[in-house]
């Protein structure tokens, strides 16, 4: 086994909607220590969901997160001078930083308009498992069970 695991710190919720998950994930947002910026544009995107979907942008968001977290993910694994891509199920913790991660990145790389817009139509499309981020997920888990062969080298 490896050396000891870091503490989990504790995460303060955010101060709009007292939510630990908007918390987390404007901290993997931020560019250069700008948290407020950076909460400023979660906020944006939140007005807009809320505007054209007509619903609670948390629920909408919450959604985006459970659609896009992966449940399994490949790792690689040396066995006798090969590697092969071992199957292995993601914790929960895993899986909502992968799709944070997943997200933000797939937000930044769409097109024109603010990082505000571009995050809202993220959370939407996730939300109706459609989108990069979802596609993304669904690539993790077809990588997975191509290589359910090597799962007995977990």
């Amino acid at each position: 086994m490896r050396r000891r695991t870091p503490p989990i710190r504790p995460v303060t919720p955010d101060a709009k909607y007292n939510n630990k998950h908007i918390t987390m994930f404007v901290n993997r947002m931020m560019y250069g220590g700008k948290k407020s910026t950076a909460y400023k544009i979660m906020y944006t995107a939140f007005d807009i969901i809320e505007e054209r979907m007509k619903t609670d942008p948390q629920e909408v968001f919450e959604n985006a997160l459970r659609g896009v977290a992966p449940t399994v993910e490949v790792k690689p694994r040396r066995v006798g001078g090969s590697t092969y891509q071992v199957p292995v199920e993601v914790s929960s913790a895993r899986g909502l930083a992968l799709a944070m991660r997943w997200l933000i990145q797939h937000s930044r790389s769409r097109g024109g308009r603010s990082m505000a817009s571009k995050l809202a139509n993220e959370f939407m499309d996730a939300a109706q498992g459609q989108g990069a981020s979802v596609k993304r997920r669904d690539e993790v888990h077809k990588m997975a069970e191509a290589n359910r062969a090597f799962a007995h080298f977990r």
